[in-house]
């Protein structure tokens, strides 16, 4: 895929991300998250949130490495790959923000404050995936 193509899948509808992180002892860990893009398609940011709590948070306040991962499971299946590393974001106003973007393309414009304010408070981290590494297969059953 061109940087155009990723940005339009990886964009498009509801797809949710695949962030895979690793445990303290090594072992990898993988948890569905809801993300918006920032910047162009030749220059981006993936931006997600998670509560400090989480296996995943815990994983990357320590280990800022991250595979991520969104696909199409309906044929003829395409995905994109990002491999990167992540700032991790502890201010509750860009926290708040990022949550009610998140909440505007999954749960629609009509909820997006509600859910930015439910998942915008102290706990919440938000994440800045920033790639290193992308690749986007299209059409993979042709």
């Amino acid at each position: 895929m061109t940087p155009t193509e990723i940005w339009d899948f990886l964009t498009e509808g509801t797809r949710t991300g695949h962030a895979a992180t690793t445990r303290a002892d090594g072992r990898p860990h993988v948890a569905p998250v809801w993300f918006v893009l920032d910047g162009t398609p030749e220059v981006f940011t993936v931006l997600f949130s998670t509560s400090a709590g989480t296996v995943k948070g815990r994983n990357l306040e320590r280990d800022p490495r991250i595979s991520f991962c969104v696909d199409d499971p309906h044929p003829n299946y395409s995905f994109v790959l990002i491999d990167g590393s992540v700032e991790i974001i502890d201010d509750l106003v860009q926290v708040r923000e990022l949550a009610t973007r998140c909440g505007a393309r999954y749960v629609g414009p009509d909820r997006a404050e509600e859910y930015g304010a439910r998942n915008g408070v102290e706990g919440e981290l938000g994440v800045r995936l920033t790639p290193s590494r992308v690749i986007g297969i299209r059409d993979l059953a042709d």
